[in-house]
């Protein structure tokens, strides 16, 4: 598997994924190909030779210290190969090469596999988001401190 910067001839794919791993709050085709084209929200993809099994798209402010997965959709068919932990690593890993020294994300307070990764990775719940999602769903809030030069979790690192 790899881990790469999207590029537009991925946008039928990560549209796809989009519909298979979301019932709502999709990103439209527009969004994502603003999104492949933008420095400061890259999207990358997770690839099995020319297959893409899973993107994550990662939101940081020019100025800021903390940035943000701001959406990760692994292909269902492609589950349990460690598609999620890998998009993980490569969000941790843009996060710190432009200074960042947290990460963050929202995920459904149902999404008990998600959750688990999440956890099992180092990250920590510090909150909530009540009626958050298209369908008034409850998002938990989750945060990863990033050591410096620390590319793996404590109990969560190959």
């Amino acid at each position: 598997m790899t881990i790469q910067p999207a590029a537009l001839e991925d946008l039928d794919a990560i549209e796809a994924l989009e519909a298979a791993a979301f019932t709502g709050d999709r990103l439209s085709r527009r969004s994502l190909r603003s999104f492949v084209k933008a420095e400061h929200r890259p999207l990358i993809v997770a690839r099995f030779g020319a297959t893409v099994a899973g993107y994550a798209l990662i939101s940081k402010r020019r100025d800021g210290r903390t940035a943000r997965i701001y959406s990760l959709a692994v292909d269902p068919a492609q589950g349990r190969r460690g598609v999620g932990r890998a998009l993980l690593q490569g969000c941790e890993r843009y996060a710190r090469a432009h200074g960042c020294d947290a990460l963050r994300l929202e995920v459904r307070y149902d999404n008990a596999a998600a959750i688990a990764l999440y956890e099992k990775m180092g990250y920590r719940d510090f909150g909530r988001h009540e009626r958050y999602y298209e369908d008034g769903a409850t998002a938990l809030r989750f945060e990863k401190r990033l050591a410096a030069g620390n590319e793996a979790s404590p109990t969560g690192g190959r």
